[in-house]
Formats: structure tokens, sequence, C-alpha cells
């Protein structure tokens, strides 16, 4: 098996227990989401509570997922991972258990689907952020292709499955298997034997990881491009996800059985994806593939929602599995190299923010045309305009095709000694004299300079040339507390944050002069 291999990541012990693990779990996850809203029913739930069985689930991630992927980062993931995975174990064997006692009611099932909700949140940014210390970053891709083809796959087979238990055992064993899959994960992830995190100045508070995250987020654009692409691509594609079931039941004339096939044929697609785009990936690169893809998926969707054939149909979602796969595991496996490791679970779970809130809103907006106008018109307009701007971010937001070494690097000198670690706020100037010749070129340099004081904790920068001196230029940063400063010194610096500043230097006289000046008023 060659390292370009798809399947290249599966000889990696750690990752090949843990997709195996996790491939169960979303199998059961899905099974278990069939089960609870067949319960609801056979309680005498009303539409509105049979609906809030899916709010329950989305709600506590919409709502938990970014301070979970600060906890990420702060503390050790693979103990995140592991308490999220047990609060998930410890609603489905309730389920399990009340349910088979025939005492659960409409509100404890949504209590419980709840509890699932926020082990799901805890878990989701940590499992992302694990993915570059399970295998090699060369194989990242292949990884996140492996991990879209498990999901994919999962959400085919589980309700399929969930129907077979509900029939055979009823609802409760639904979530007896469900609960044994958790079983699974937490085996794998208790044996797996993580490398140490480097925190030489401990562990952030959970406040501040959250702010730094955020400002990490807007201060990467490269970063933020693929935050910006994931969002209006799910935002289109969710059309086919929200209204496969009433093509299914409408043009297509389907039952449950042909609803099921419709769901396996792209799972299957996303198998053959995953074999087609490390291949197109080494031949086309990141943005040409995913150009195609996602007109590709644009075609699914509007065939879909305008043929009577079924044979057509299962084509378009054979096309829409691969094209869909294609999209987002290209742009999860770009996240994931963009993001040092001391802030990519935080900044992964904006990630996953954008990813199911782009699902959630275009899912009620396509719902809410399909009603107010036409089946076929909700799967026409989302597609065309998915196409459209698929071409025009092909040239207007592209992904960076360069391999960034985010491996952590000395940016600065040795710390300076300082006052205590909460003392604040702190202003850091830095005097540098650039020869006329290179003022042009420096303050372009600068400018990167910039961002990389805002991605490692400063709140405001600047660039200033003295009047009198033409060739004296300051810069000036914020950070909140001192603390703050230590860490850009000791934990947040890479190799490309060195790069910037090294080409900063070559354009100056000299290194610069710096001050550190602490807040002299009284206590912000």
């Amino acid at each position: 098996m060659t390292a370009s291999s798809p399947w290249a990541p599966m000889r990696r012990n750690a990752f090949r227990a843990l997709w195996i693990a996790q491939f169960a779990s979303n199998i059961g996850t899905w099974a278990q989401t069939v089960g609870a809203q067949w319960l609801m029913g056979d309680l005498g739930g009303t539409a509105l509570q049979v609906a809030l069985v899916q709010a329950a689930t989305t709600l506590p991630v919409f709502l938990l997922v970014v301070p979970s992927g600060a906890l990420g980062d702060i503390l050790d993931r693979r103990k995140v991972l592991m308490f999220g995975q047990a609060l998930m174990l410890a609603g489905a064997g309730l389920l399990m258990v009340l349910t088979a006692r025939d005492v659960t009611t409409p509100n404890v099932l949504l209590a419980l689907i709840a509890l699932m909700g926020v082990g799901q949140a805890a878990s989701m940014p940590s499992f992302q952020a694990i993915q570059p210390e399970l295998v090699p970053r060369e194989e990242i891709p292949q990884a996140a292709l492996l991990n879209g083809v498990n999901m994919n796959v999962g959400r085919a087979i589980g309700p399929a499955l969930g129907g077979a238990l509900i029939a055979a055992a009823g609802p409760e064993a639904t979530f007896a298997f469900n609960t044994v899959s958790f079983v699974g994960v937490l085996l794998v992830l208790g044996f797996w034997r993580r490398p140490p995190d480097h925190r030489p100045l401990g562990a952030e508070h959970v406040l501040t990881a959250v702010r730094s995250g955020a400002r990490y987020v807007r201060s990467s654009p490269l970063f933020s491009r693929v935050l910006v692409r994931c969002v209006l691509f799910v935002l289109f594609g969710s059309a086919l996800w929200a209204l496969l079931p009433a093509i299914a039941r409408g043009p297509l004339g389907l039952g449950a059985g042909g609803y099921g096939a419709l769901l396996g044929s792209v799972g299957a697609g996303a198998i053959g994806g995953a074999f087609l785009v490390p291949r197109l990936l080494r031949t086309l690169g990141k943005n040409v593939v995913i150009t195609i893809a996602s007109c590709a998926y644009a075609a699914a969707t509007a065939i879909g929602g305008i043929t009577t054939s079924i044979t057509l149909a299962i084509l378009a979602m054979l096309m829409a599995g691969a094209g869909w796969i294609a999209v987002l595991s290209t742009l999860n496996a770009t996240a994931q190299v963009l993001l040092p490791a001391w802030t990519r679970a935080r900044a992964l779970a904006y990630y996953q923010l954008m990813l199911m809130g782009g699902q959630a809103i275009g899912a009620i907006v396509w719902g809410a045309i399909a009603d107010l106008l036409d089946l076929r018109w909700a799967m026409v307009v989302p597609a065309a305009l998915m196409a459209l701007i698929a071409l025009y971010a092909v040239v207007k937001l592209p992904l960076t095709e360069r391999q960034l070494d985010v491996t952590p690097a000395a940016v600065w000198d040795e710390p300076p000694e300082g006052p205590d670690s909460d003392d604040g706020p702190v202003l850091v100037t830095l005097e540098w004299r650039v020869d006329e010749e290179n003022s042009a070129a420096f303050v372009e340099a600068m400018q990167r300079v910039g961002r990389s004081r805002r991605r490692t904790g400063a709140s405001m920068w600047g660039l200033f040339r003295d009047s009198a001196d033409p060739e004296l230029y300051l810069e000036t940063f914020v950070l909140a507390t001192w603390q703050e400063h230590l860490r850009q010194h000791l934990e947040r610096g890479t190799a490309v944050d060195a790069t910037v500043q090294q080409a900063a230097r070559d354009l100056a006289v000299d290194n610069p002069q710096v001050r550190h000046l602490i807040w002299a008023g009284p206590p912000s």
C-alpha cells in the first residue's frame, strides 16, 4: 500500500482502530435516530415533539461546540473525547433501560437525547483535532476522505438497521446497539497512548481560550476562506439532504425501502469518491477538484429534483455522494493542515459550526421554498446557485495549494522578565529602522507580521512611520495580560510565524528595539 493510496492511513494502528470503532458508532447513532423518532410516535408525541428529537440533538452542538473546542486545546484531547463518549453512552444506556421498562416519557426522551447532544458537542472538535496525531501530515487528505466515507456509509446503513431492529425487538434495541458502539470507541481511546501536550505555562482559562480561538480565526485569511467555502457549499448542498425524503415519496413514488436505496447510493458514491479524489488532488489540485465536485453535486441535485426515473435518480445520488465527500473532505483536510496544534480544536469548532449551521439554515430555507413554490424549484435553484458560486469562488476565494509549516518554532528571543502573569494590558513596541529603498516592501511584509501577532494573542496591532525620521518605524501591539505575551514567546509560535518575521527583519537595518509597557492606570 503506497503513501498516496486512499487506504494508506489504515496502516496506522491507532487510526484504523478508531476508524472501525467510529464506524460502528456512526451506524448506531443513525439507527438510534430512527428508534427515537419512532418511539416518540409510540408515546403519543405531537408532530412538534417528533421534530424536537432532531432539535435536541443539534441544539447542544450549536451552543457548546465552540467552548468544547477550547477545552480540546487546553485539556488532554483524549480525555475530552472519552468524556464526550461517556455522556453519549450514558444517554443511550438510560434510554435502553427506561424504554425496556416502559417508563420513558416524551420529556425524558428529549432530555436524554439532549444529553447525548452535549456529548457529541464535546467530542466533535477534539476528534477532528487529533487526526494529525494519528497519521503523518501527507496522509491527512486520505484520512479526511476515509472519515467522510465512515459518516456517509453510516448514514446509509444506520436507518435501515434501525428499522430492522425496531421490527424485531422494538426501539430499545436501537438504543442497545448504540450503547455497545460507544463502548468500542471508549476502549480504543483508553488504549491509545497520545503524545503529551506542550504547555510550559499550563492550561489556559476556558474563556481566554475561546477568545484566542476567535481571534485566530479572524486573523487567518487562509483558514477563513475554508470556512466561507464550507458554508457556501453546505448552504446550497443541504437542499438535497433536506428534500430527499420528499423526492422519494413524491416524484419517484418510492416507499421506505426505495428511500433506503437512495441513501445507499449516496454512500456508495462516497466510497467511489474516496478512491478517485486522491488521484485528482495530485493531478489537478484542490481548487479544481472542489470546483468540479461542486458542479457535479449541483447537477445531481438538479437531476434529483426533475427526474421521475428511479434509475436516473440512483445514478444522480451516486454522483452526489462522490461530489459531497470530495468537497468536504478536501476542505476538512485543508483546515487541519493550516492549524497549529495549540489552537486546532478551537478553530475546527468554528468549522463544525459553519458546517452544521449552513445545513440547518439551508434545510429551513429550501424546505420553505418547496412548500411555497414547488419541490422542483427548491432543487433546481440551489443547484444553479451552487454551480455559479463554485466558479466564482475558485477565482475570488482560492484555497492555498502551498504546504505551510505550522510546527512549533521559536519566533522570539528569550522571553523577558516581567510582572505577575495576570497584569495587563501589555503594550509591546518595536522600533524598526529601514532604508528608504526597502520601505514599500517592509510595510507589505509587516502586514503579514501583524496578522501573526493577532493570531498568537494581540488584540490590537499597528505600524507607524516617524514624520521627522522617515526611516524609523514603530510597531505596536496590545495583549490582555502578561501571560498572553509569554504564550506568544513559549507556546504559540510556528515555523510560518518565524518565516514571516524573518522576512521583515531581512528588510530592516538591524534587529528592532523592543519595549514592554504595563498598564499604569487603575485595574481595567
